[in-house]
């Protein structure tokens, strides 16, 4: 599956508590911490005049949220597509990101219960070309490891850590296949 060739924006969720633990989430829904809605509060201040005209969101309450805080600054449409939910991470979930997970990113191994790296990019592609059908520009509020995947269909390395709560510019090429992927830091 192949990304409708149209920019949009990118903002994983805030911080979790176990995001700074360094747990595995998935789809596991754990709210924002105090860090995680600052977070948000700041990109939510970065946001306004950048011809963002809708959000759509995981529904997971820290994506979900996140999207609320910046939407209180933009007053937008608002939605949630539950292809843009974070992977299930099957029995890995709530343990410790260990060696595994460069397996699963390569293909070379899925935990228990666990969707595929392909899969879920295959999911977040759909996903955010729904995201991209209309007119103007999108912001996508999710997770980290769906960015992965779609870093992969961006024609970037998937295996880059993105931080919680950074505006992210994706545009599409004016020829070849790698995307621009432009973080806007936050003062």
């Amino acid at each position: 599956m192949v990304l409708n060739r149209v920019p949009f924006w990118f903002l994983r969720h805030g911080e979790t508590d176990w995001n700074a633990e360094g747990r595995s989430q998935g789809r596991t829904d754990i709210p924002l911490n105090a860090v995680g809605i600052a977070q948000a509060e700041r990109a939510a201040a970065a946001m306004p005049g950048r011809d963002i005209v809708r959000i759509i969101a995981s529904p997971l309450g820290r994506a979900l949220r996140t999207a609320e805080i910046v939407n209180a600054k933009l007053g937008l449409p608002l939605s949630t597509d539950d292809d843009l939910m974070e992977v299930s991470f099957g029995i890995e979930e709530g343990t410790p990101m260990g060696d595994w997970y460069d397996d699963w990113i390569d293909g070379n191994f899925t935990p228990e219960g666990a969707e595929t790296f392909a899969g879920l990019r295959e999911r977040a592609v759909a996903a955010i070309n729904r995201a991209t059908a209309e007119p103007g520009l999108a912001l996508v509020v999710a997770h980290g490891a769906l960015f992965r995947a779609l870093r992969q269909a961006l024609g970037h390395k998937p295996n880059v850590r993105t931080p919680n709560a950074l505006p992210i510019l994706c545009s599409p090429p004016e020829d070849g296949d790698m995307w621009s992927v432009e973080p806007h830091l936050l003062d």
